[in-house]
């Protein structure tokens, strides 16, 4: 249990069900629209979120493993490295996992014709390396390398599927070319709803890690300008996120459904964790904050499953 909870299996397997909706929900609808199929085979499709989990489950690792005495002041109970795994042990699994990762995205990008590819794998285990390091202690730059990595997800499917694509098709591309746009800019919306939570996610637990993170000389936003501003930038975040669904919505949409539930799934939680920020006092509210907002995230992800849906209406 203790190795379950190092690696966060939770967020592992929001992770693959990401890219398998993803998938199946957005550029499988639009592709049959089009009269397309997946050029990537389930199998090698498989091998990219296995590859994904992987290197995700070695950055959790390498993280808790770097952050532990500041983990000892911000939420002791949760301390896993040292206590239940050791330290040696730990760093075992952040090796290995990224070994066996970056391995097979090496070998799909090979498979696939695109070796280039496999570099996005080697930049990612980096980027978990100096993030937990020396990226996340600096004033917002550990906070935006997180969001992009998280918005990276949903694209990382796009990116293999488009090259292969443009490959089978390439004398007939001009024909599909606004279909292909169209594609993109749903997995880029996508991508972007991501990044702008993820991004508020990442500074209200900085918040909420703000006495721990102080005591070992990191500069979080909080540290630097202080918790007040903090909260406008937050609040900031939430409120762009909102003004641009309701943006793409009156530009691209028409059915009522899709209206209700940015309302209801999205606008509603939104304003009520704009609330809990501006009104925050102690840890326990930035936690309360931080799991609605990732709340929001699942259901942005849902979405799709009523985007698989819509998608051939757009035809």
């Amino acid at each position: 249990m203790a190795f379950l909870k190092l690696i966060r299996l939770h967020n592992l397997f929001i992770v693959a069900s990401t890219q398998y909706i993803v998938r199946f929900c957005i550029i499988g609808p639009v592709l049959k629209s089009t009269g397309l199929s997946f050029e990537l085979s389930e199998l090698y499709f498989f091998l990219l979120v296995l590859s994904t989990v992987l290197i995700t489950a070695a950055g959790y690792v390498i993280n808790d493993y770097f952050d532990r005495k500041t983990d000892l002041v911000n939420k002791p109970e949760s301390v896993i490295i040292g206590k239940d795994i050791k330290r040696r042990f730990a760093m075992v699994f952040h090796i290995v996992f990224n070994i066996i990762g970056i391995l097979i995205g090496f070998y799909i990008s090979l498979r696939v014709g695109e070796p280039l590819l496999s570099l996005i794998f080697i930049a990612v285990s980096g980027l978990l390396w100096f993030y937990s390091t020396t990226y996340k202690k600096q004033l917002l730059v550990g906070n935006i390398i997180i969001a992009f990595l998280t918005a990276l997800v949903p694209l990382i499917v796009f990116l293999f599927e488009f090259l292969l694509l443009k490959k089978t098709y390439e004398s007939s591309m001009v024909a599909f070319g606004a279909d292909l746009k169209y594609l993109s800019a749903w997995v880029l919306g996508y991508s972007g709803f991501a990044f702008l939570l993820s991004l508020a996610r990442e500074i209200i637990k900085d918040t909420e890690d703000f006495e721990g993170d102080s005591s070992y000389g990191s500069q979080t936003i909080p540290i630097v300008v202080g918790v007040k501003y903090t909260k406008a930038i937050i609040t900031a975040l939430f409120v762009i996120t909102v003004i641009a669904l309701f943006y793409v919505y009156f530009t691209y949409f028409t059915n009522k459904f899709t209206l209700y539930f940015i309302c209801i799934a999205i606008v509603v939680p939104v304003t009520y964790i704009i609330y809990r920020v501006i009104t925050a006092t102690d840890k326990k509210d930035y936690s309360v904050t931080s799991v609605l907002t990732k709340i929001i995230m699942i259901n942005g992800l849902l979405y799709a499953l009523i985007a698989n849906s819509i998608i051939p209406l757009f035809y």
